[in-house]
């Protein structure tokens, strides 16, 4: 019997994401249409939702805490399982790394608290609930993240414009890898508790090596350069998502990984695409050596 996954914001980076891993994995996926769809009816006779709802920071305090409250409604009602994309803001800078899933959730910025309060309606419910927390996302088209929109966005001029320490270990996660991670749980999900919170291990480099990995496929080589943060502090009175984003900023000053021993020992045959296969795939096709183009055409029709 096929199964069902309704995917909340299937047109942001993890719901798209999510929609083609089910899909490839023989689910029926719904996508989800706000302002046109009743989301209990939507949810009827499915075995999962994926949670992929985001709004813009600026809206978080306004929009997630009924977004989500609305979620847990319809899986306690329904009995669907939901897979929620957590993040690594729960997370305060004093929180000792490796990030793992008996680590605090000691973050006090408004964005953090706000994260940890809608993690807590979950674990709260009696609906079935696994948090797949993750770090900053590498995707395969530009979808607005750090990576594609700060850091790599002058590749083309040969910067790569690092937001924080360069010498610090960061986390990062492949986006079809954390959406197929997503499939394998939910396929185990009668073997799981009622709330689980999975870490996303990805890779963990800091911006120096993220900067030589992606150097390795590029025709002509960036160099670092330190993005400056004047902008947004100028802009912060008058431009609230300068404001959060600069909340955010000791994410890139914090040394963090996360632990993927839980995902390991859930899905023992789960392998991470290798860095080397995945970074070309993130990146501008025009700015890839011969090699790099190649390696894409290859893994296009693989």
């Amino acid at each position: 019997m096929t199964q069902v996954a309704l995917i909340l914001g299937a047109s942001g980076r993890f719901g798209r994401s999510a929609a083609e891993a089910f899909a490839r994995a023989g689910w029926q996926v719904r996508r989800f249409q706000r302002g046109t769809q009743d989301l209990a009816e939507a949810a009827s006779g499915a075995q999962v939702i994926v949670s992929g709802w985001n709004p813009a920071y600026p809206d978080w305090a306004a929009q997630v805490p009924e977004l989500h409250r609305q979620v847990i409604a319809v899986a306690e009602a329904s009995g669907a399982t939901v897979i929620v994309p957590g993040n690594v803001y729960v997370f305060g800078p004093q929180t000792p790394s490796p990030w793992c899933e008996n680590s605090s959730h000691a973050a006090q910025n408004p964005l953090g608290r706000i994260r940890i309060e809608m993690e807590k309606a979950y674990r709260a419910s009696s609906a079935q609930v696994i948090v797949l927390r993750a770090g900053d996302y590498l995707d395969t088209e530009a979808s607005g993240n750090w990576f594609d929109t700060m850091i790599t966005a002058k590749l083309h001029k040969g910067k790569f414009s690092y937001p924080g320490r360069a010498d610090i270990a960061h986390a990062w996660a492949y986006l079809p890898d954390v959406a197929r991670a997503a499939v394998g749980l939910a396929e185990i999900r009668a073997n799981l508790p009622r709330h689980l919170d999975v870490p996303f291990a990805g890779y963990t480099l800091s911006g120096q090596e993220m900067l030589s990995a992606i150097n390795r496929h590029l025709r002509h080589p960036a160099r670092l350069r330190q993005m400056s943060w004047l902008p947004l502090q100028l802009a912060r009175p008058f431009w609230p998502l300068g404001r959060c984003l600069l909340e955010m900023r000791y994410l890139w000053n914090t040394p963090h990984s996360l632990s993927g021993g839980l995902l390991q020992q859930l899905l023992p045959d789960f392998r991470d695409t290798p860095l080397r296969q995945a970074l070309p795939r993130c990146l501008p096709e025009g700015l890839l050596s011969d090699q790099g183009s190649t390696a894409v055409c290859k893994d296009l029709v693989v």
